[in-house]
């Protein structure tokens, strides 16, 4: 009894020393991860892995049979990227507000911070109207955030009525300074502003691209995703100052009518050396099977793909074409 009990504490202890287990990217059985349908669509994932848990937000759509729709930023969790919780709602149920479109979750003295934007459409608008502007949300935990604080980006000399429309946030330590902050957001093309304690924010550039921008480092460049009219456009720089196109991905898009209306708003989580998943994960949403001007509020579903190099990318399903 005393060797039995012996073995079992062992391995009990075992499996704490390895923590969380892979993740089998092989289980997945569609590159579906949330789907939308008549009255809900899922849009713009940004994910944040931490202790074995994905924690995904997202903007969510929902149609509640009022007349209108409703605008939200939401977050799923999972353990193995198959299985997701509910819909959390984050953010207040205020169509003069609609907070929506998570950027990407970064680690700032000791707190998580999130980025995600307003997208205003009090009267119905079909698309965020000019006072669309781009916030923060602090947590200690990943599960209770604070109220959302606005981004200066222009500067703290410029009014927040002067700052014009922005939207789709994101943020990047930047690679060579330690300290040093970036934020892209959608505004005459991609716009990039820069501080040193994400609170005081100067004007930097901007570059030729679409919405959505996600940015990662890789081989010491800056490797840009952004949205065009469809497609994921990936574009690569040393300095955030000279850019080079290097793709458009579209990955299985005309044979998945969930999407062929377009697939944009990719994310990448590179986690290529964490031993639990060893692959880039690439988040996306896409609509179908009509255009997505025709169907904005509806049918928009999160998806999933993963690669190696970020230039060959899979996905469940996916077919050796000769």
């Amino acid at each position: 009894m005393d060797c039995i009990l012996f073995l079992a504490r062992v391995a009990l202890l075992a499996g704490v020393a390895a923590g969380p287990p892979a993740v089998d990217l092989a289980a997945l059985e569609s590159p579906v991860l949330l789907r939308g349908d008549a009255r809900t669509a899922y849009r713009d994932p940004a994910v944040v892995y931490h202790e074995g848990v994905f924690h995904m937000f997202y903007t969510l759509v929902r149609d509640e049979g009022d007349g209108g729709v409703w605008m939200y930023a939401a977050v799923s969790k999972s353990k193995d990227l198959k299985g997701w919780t509910p819909p959390r709602i984050l953010t207040p149920r205020d169509r003069s507000l609609n907070f929506s479109s998570p950027g990407n979750i970064v680690r700032h003295d000791g707190q998580w911070v999130l980025c995600l934007q307003t997208y205003p459409r009090p009267a119905g608008e079909k698309y965020g109207n000019a006072s669309a502007r781009i916030f923060t949300m602090r947590s200690g935990d990943l599960e209770t955030w604070s109220k959302p604080d606005i981004l200066m980006v222009k500067g703290p000399s410029v009014p927040v009525e002067k700052m014009g429309r922005m939207i789709d946030a994101y943020l990047l330590a930047d690679k060579d300074h330690p300290g040093k902050w970036w934020c892209f957001y959608k505004q005459n093309g991609c716009s990039i502003s820069w501080s040193n304690d994400l609170k005081t924010w100067a004007y930097f550039g901007r570059v030729n691209a679409g919405e959505n921008a996600c940015v990662i480092v890789d081989k010491g460049e800056y490797v840009l995703f952004h949205s065009p009219a469809n497609g994921i456009g990936v574009k690569r720089s040393n300095d955030l100052k000279t850019w080079r196109d290097v793709a458009l991905i579209t990955l299985d898009q005309k044979d998945w009518p969930w999407a062929r209306g377009r697939l944009t708003a990719g994310f990448v989580l590179d986690l290529r050396s964490d031993k639990r998943v060893g692959k880039a994960l690439m988040f996306f949403h896409a609509s179908g099977p009509e255009d997505e001007r025709t169907m904005f509020d509806s049918h928009a579903s999160l998806g999933i793909a993963w690669s190696d190099d970020l230039v060959d990318w899979s996905w469940p399903g996916k077919k050796v074409r000769k």
